[in-house]
């Protein structure tokens, strides 16, 4: 099965540098451009279908990517949806580690719990539908944390994606397999990555 992540388009939050996370903003004209932009330059020969995340910046650029590419959208994910920042949303990126050193935000979903359920989200999606080629339109923080999910390595040190960036991946042998990161392929990547730490309870079943 072939997967493509695909960040959703710009909002006036994301304009303004402000941290989003499950704050439903909608696109502005900027992110519905770019959406229609990006479907005119996939290839609808390419994919088969598109879904997306619960959230409606990211349900408005499947939309926009469907008409564009003549594909239907078939499914929204709850876990697709993006990583909650608690009481951080709302506030300046460049003035969070100022306000909350280390990002410890109350009510923030733990690093740890991200990847995993976005990579509930690609099980799900190839139980739905097996053998498609999927768009699956979610948000920059999810995908980093699940590409880290799938290739063992820290979500941080994957690269910022831009909106509407795609990055691929493929599943075979019941495994995935990070082929693009934002559209550059993985190998070129993988240098600057950093291995994915190991919790404690690993380090005892190891010691």
């Amino acid at each position: 099965m072939h997967l493509a992540l695909v960040r959703h388009g710009q909002t006036d939050w994301n304009l303004r540098g402000l941290m989003q996370g499950r704050t439903d903003i909608p696109l502005n004209d900027t992110g519905r451009a770019q959406a229609a932009a990006a479907a005119r330059a996939l290839d609808p020969a390419d994919w088969d279908v598109l879904v997306s995340s619960s959230l409606g910046r990211a349900r408005e650029t499947a939309a926009i990517l469907a008409d564009g590419l003549g594909l239907p959208v078939v499914g929204e994910y709850d876990d697709l949806v993006e990583q909650d920042f608690g009481d951080a949303e709302g506030t300046l990126v460049s003035q969070i580690d100022e306000r909350w050193p280390g990002r410890e935000f109350p009510g923030k979903e733990l690093e740890h719990e991200v990847g995993p359920r976005g990579a509930r989200a690609l099980e799900q999606i190839a139980a739905d539908h097996g053998g498609a080629r999927v768009l699956a339109v979610a948000h920059g923080t999810l995908i980093r944390h699940v590409l880290g999910e799938l290739s063992g390595h820290e979500a941080r040190s994957y690269p910022k994606l831009d909106n509407l960036s795609v990055s691929r991946v493929r599943r075979a042998d019941a495994a995935w397999q990070v082929l693009t990161v934002g559209g550059a392929p993985f190998d070129e990547v993988l240098p600057w990555l950093l291995p994915a730490p190991v919790e404690a309870e690993e380090l005892g079943r190891t010691a």
